[in-house]
C-alpha cells in the first residue's frame, strides 16, 4: 500500500477514534456508577492515544480532526432512551468492525509501527471485556420476558383481528375483540412467566410477570387502536398490519443489539408468523360467517 493510500486511511480511522474518544468521554459524564465512569474514563483515554497514533500517518501539516457529531448524538440519545447497557452493546458492534478494519490493514503499517498497531488492535479487543462488566442494567435480564410477550400478542391478536373481520361488519367489535381478548391473553401470559420465572430465574419472578404481561398488553392496544379511528375494514387492517411490523422491526433491532441476534432472519420469521395467523384467521372467519349466517 502507497503512503498516500495510508494517508488516507489514516485520515478516516483517526475521526473514527476521536469519534469514539468524544462518545466514551460523553458516557463517562453521564454515568452514574463510579466503576462506569472510570471504565469509561480510561476507554477514552485509549481512544485519544489510538488518535494520535493515526494521526501520526496523516499527511504533515494536517489540522486537528473532530468527531462525527451524529454518530456521538446517536449514541448519546441510545442511551437516554433505551439505557447505558443498550448504548453499551451498540458500541461493542462498533468496536467488533475496528478489530476487523485493523487486522486487515496491520499488513500495510510500515515495519517500524507495526509494534504499536498490534498493541492497538489488542486494546480494541480488550474492550468487549470491558462492555461485559459494565451491563449492569438489572432490566437486562427481563429482555427475553418483554420480547416473549410482544412476539406473542403481535401473532395472536393480530390473527384475532382478522378472524373478527371475517365474522363482523364493524371495525370498532373487531378492535374491541382484540382488546379483551388481549387482557386477558396478558393475564394468562404474566402468570405462565411467573411460574417460568420461579425456576431458577435470577430475577425477580413478579417483574417477569409484569414485563411479559404489560408488554403483551400494550401491543394489543396498539394493533386495536386503528379499528377505532376508522370504520373503513381493509383500511383498518392495513395500518394495524404495519404498526405490528413496525413493532416487529424495533423488537428485532433492539434484541439484535442486546444479544447479538441475526435482524434479517428473526424480523423475517416474526412477520412470515404474524402475516400467515392474518390470512389464515381470516378465511377461518369468513367461512364461520358463511356457514352461520352472521351479519353483526
Amino acid at each position: 500500500m502507497s503512503d498516500q493510500a495510508l494517508s488516507t486511511i489514516a485520515l478516516r480511522e483517526a475521526k473514527n477514534e476521536m469519534t469514539d474518544y468524544t462518545v466514551y468521554s460523553r458516557l463517562s459524564r453521564s454515568e452514574k456508577s463510579q466503576a462506569g465512569r472510570e471504565m469509561f474514563r480510561k476507554l477514552s483515554e485509549m481512544e485519544h492515544a489510538h488518535y494520535e497514533l493515526w494521526m501520526g500517518y496523516c499527511p504533515p501539516g494536517t489540522a486537528a480532526i473532530g468527531p462525527r457529531g451524529l454518530t456521538v448524538f446517536l449514541v448519546i440519545l441510545l442511551r437516554t432512551v433505551f439505557g447505558a447497557s443498550f448504548a453499551i452493546r451498540f458500541l461493542e458492534q462498533r468496536e467488533k468492525s475496528t478489530v476487523a478494519a485493523y487486522e486487515a490493514l496491520k499488513s500495510s503499517v510500515p515495519a517500524e509501527g507495526r509494534a504499536a498497531f498490534q498493541s492497538m488492535i489488542d486494546d480494541e479487543k480488550g474492550h468487549e471485556t470491558g462492555f461485559a462488566e459494565a451491563v449492569t442494567g438489572s432490566y437486562v435480564k427481563y429482555i427475553s420476558f418483554v420480547v416473549l410477550g410482544l412476539a406473542d400478542a403481535l401473532v395472536e391478536i393480530a390473527g384475532i383481528h382478522a378472524g373478527s373481520l371475517g365474522i363482523y361488519n364493524s371495525t370498532e367489535l373487531t378492535g374491541l375483540a382484540g382488546i379483551v381478548a388481549g387482557a386477558a391473553a396478558s393475564l394468562a401470559m404474566a402468570s405462565a412467566a411467573y411460574a417460568q420465572a420461579k425456576q431458577g430465574f435470577e430475577g425477580s419472578p413478579g417483574l417477569a410477570a409484569g414485563y411479559t404481561g404489560g408488554s403483551y398488553f400494550i401491543a394489543a392496544v396498539a394493533l386495536a387502536l386503528p379499528y377505532f379511528l376508522t370504520k373503513a375494514m381493509l383500511f383498518a387492517i392495513t395500518i394495524s398490519v404495519v404498526v405490528g411490523l413496525t413493532i416487529i422491526a424495533f423488537v428485532t433491532w433492539y434484541n439484535s443489539v442486546m444479544v447479538g441476534s441475526r435482524f434479517v432472519r428473526e424480523f423475517s420469521e416474526l412477520a412470515g408468523v404474524m402475516l400467515g395467523a392474518t390470512v389464515a384467521l381470516y378465511v377461518f372467519g369468513s367461512i364461520v360467517r358463511a356457514i352461520f349466517g352472521i351479519s353483526i
